[in-house]
């Protein structure tokens, strides 16, 4: 059996309100969807946790876009204040921004787009989804809560995956998840502390990913 060559990566650009954003768009063949990665709390898109999702994202027949919500100077500036990465209306801004470029791209025209948060990046997507047609929403060691009174008003269908061991966010979750009225689920990874690091974690969560955006992706037109 031939070994499947893995799909080109696009480093790509992205213009919104007063900035530039990059990212890496990476579209298999015959894609059935794209996920749009949220990064939080300092991470960017050369994250290698959210890489390695990505990769059995796309071995599962979807497109990612790992996308850096600040810029450098941003990024330089957050190091120094810790404020920007919480400042979830601009973040969320930024991710609707990008929602729209990949709706337009010519790489991905028509696709079905969902949504993968970390962090912070997770409150950014569940803002964000209030205001585009995205079909499902993945948290992986978010922080949902700070998404506050949005909660009540997403719709789309939302997996929350924390670790067993991150004691401090689970009852965040906990709580954020009882405020949604959507389709929700809460899976804790017994073992796994906030960065997934321990053995199979992150496949776990890759896995998990993988299933939510399988089971509700509509359909290609």
């Amino acid at each position: 059996m031939p070994v499947q060559s893995e799909p080109p990566t696009r480093d790509v650009t992205i213009p919104v309100e007063n900035a530039t954003l990059h990212a890496f768009l990476t579209v298999p063949e015959h894609a059935r969807g794209v996920i749009l990665f949220a990064h939080g709390s300092g991470s960017s898109r050369f994250s290698t946790r959210n890489a390695r999702v990505a990769r059995a994202l796309q071995a599962a027949g979807f497109g990612t876009l790992l996308l850096d919500l600040l810029t450098p100077e941003e990024d330089e500036q957050d190091e120094r204040t810790g404020r920007l990465r919480f400042d979830i209306e601009l973040l969320a801004q930024r991710v609707l921004e990008a929602t729209k470029w990949l709706a337009s791209d010519q790489g991905t025209p028509g696709l079905p787009i969902g949504y993968f948060g970390a962090s912070t990046g997770a409150a950014a997507a569940l803002l964000a989804s209030l205001g585009a047609g995205v079909f499902a929403i993945v948290s992986r060691g978010g922080r949902p809560d700070l998404a506050r009174d949005a909660l009540a008003r997403v719709r789309v269908p939302t997996r929350l995956i924390v670790g067993g061991a991150d004691v401090p966010v689970i009852p965040l979750n906990a709580e954020a998840g009882e405020m949604l009225s959507c389709e929700k689920e809460l899976v804790i990874i017994p073992g796994a502390t906030h960065l997934f690091e321990e053995p199979g974690a992150l496949d776990e969560v890759a896995r998990l990913a993988a299933d939510w955006f399988t089971r509700y992706v509509p359909p290609v037109e």
